[in-house]
């Protein structure tokens, strides 16, 4: 900042130099045009009279103009650098708040990671529990078959008994009506009597 106030008094300084400068050949030239010869004391007053009128306006607006000048740079400049300190905080916040988003965002992705991870697991884990419950279904049911089967060849063998017993007997009771005659009859007769009357 000091840079700056030092060009400007530079920058004000030359203006003022060129200033007087040209206030002075102009009125070098106007004095001359007037085609009447004056004497160079004449022109010396003159133009001293008009560097002095031209000090005192000069010395008068610098007396006054300068502290408000001073002011409005003052203010300026305070106001530049405070908009700069409030653009620097707005940017360190910024990227603060940038840095917490990015920091939640990559949180937020493991989280998502983390929750696809265990979907998949527990879709593994429910399909693995599906499959054993599949098999121990699958072997109760052939369980279930063979016993139903066994159950069922038991109740044909059993009937297969019952009708080969009653077929031996049909034929057994065919045979003895064909063979037997009434003698053999009274002789089975007394010897079953005789095996009841030894029991007794």
């Amino acid at each position: 900042m000091r840079s700056a106030r030092e060009f400007f008094m530079k920058k004000s300084t030359a203006t003022v130099v060129a200033t007087f400068v040209l206030l002075a050949v102009a009125t070098v030239a106007l004095a001359s045009e007037g085609g009447e010869t004056a004497s160079s004391a004449a022109l010396l007053k003159d133009f001293l009279y008009r560097c002095f009128n031209f000090a005192i306006t000069f010395g008068l607006l610098a007396y006054f103009l300068a502290k408000p000048l001073r002011k409005v740079l003052t203010g300026r400049r305070e106001g530049i650098e405070k908009a700069l300190r409030d653009a620097e905080a707005a940017k360190a916040e910024a990227e603060a708040r940038f840095a917490e988003y990015d920091s939640k965002l990559t949180k937020a992705e493991q989280e998502i990671e983390g929750i696809y991870a265990a979907i998949k697991r527990e879709g593994e884990l429910e399909r693995e529990r599906i499959l054993a419950n599949a098999q121990e279904m699958a072997k109760t049911i052939t369980q279930e078959a063979r016993k139903a089967a066994d159950n069922e060849v038991a109740k044909a063998r059993v009937e297969l008994r019952r009708e080969a017993t009653r077929m031996a007997i049909e034929i057994a009771e065919e045979l003895l009506t064909k063979n037997i005659t009434g003698d053999d009859q009274k002789r089975m007769v007394n010897e079953y009597m005789q095996k009841v009357g030894e029991l007794h």
